[in-house]
């Protein structure tokens, strides 16, 4: 036969309360401010310089790199993953590396004219450049979801 087992419960009246915490150190470096985040919370927030990342030079380009279509997918070469990287110095020369699908493609003589030209016309960009590259190659996976859900890929 099974051994049974009991649960002792005790009963009691009343329990002691935790001892507070102290802080002794904070007295002693004076009055505690009323809000501590006071300095934070009148701080402006620090400026994107034009050529990083959310700065209106560099946000610029890539809105301009949106608006350019593979004429073969219906995707736009910057989600389509042909831009491997946009370079913005701070005289507002602009450097974009990029690739094509294929060194096959039969844009490949046009595309990247037609980058130069949009990234050139984009406010506050004083010369453009491409670098066409094979290295690493193009592959889907360099896709952005949006791409790929387009594509019927997800």
């Amino acid at each position: 036969m099974a051994e049974e087992r009991k649960i002792l419960v005790e009963e009691v009246e009343a329990v002691n309360n935790p001892p507070k915490a102290r802080v002794e150190e904070a007295a002693e470096s004076g009055p505690r401010q009323r809000d501590y985040l006071d300095g934070f919370l009148s701080a402006k927030p620090a400026e994107t310089p034009k050529g990083e990342p959310g700065g209106s030079v560099y946000d610029g380009v890539i809105d301009a790199l949106k608006e350019i279509y593979d004429p073969e997918i219906p995707v736009n070469i910057y989600d389509l993953g042909l831009i491997y990287g946009v370079d913005v110095t701070g005289d507002g020369h602009v450097v974009v590396t990029m690739t094509l699908t294929t060194p096959h493609c039969p844009v490949a003589e046009s595309m990247p004219g037609e980058v130069e030209l949009r990234v050139g016309a984009v406010p506050g960009v004083g010369d453009a450049q491409v670098n066409l590259v094979w290295d690493p190659p193009w592959d889907p996976q360099k896709m952005s979801d949006e791409a790929k859900l387009e594509l019927g890929m997800l």
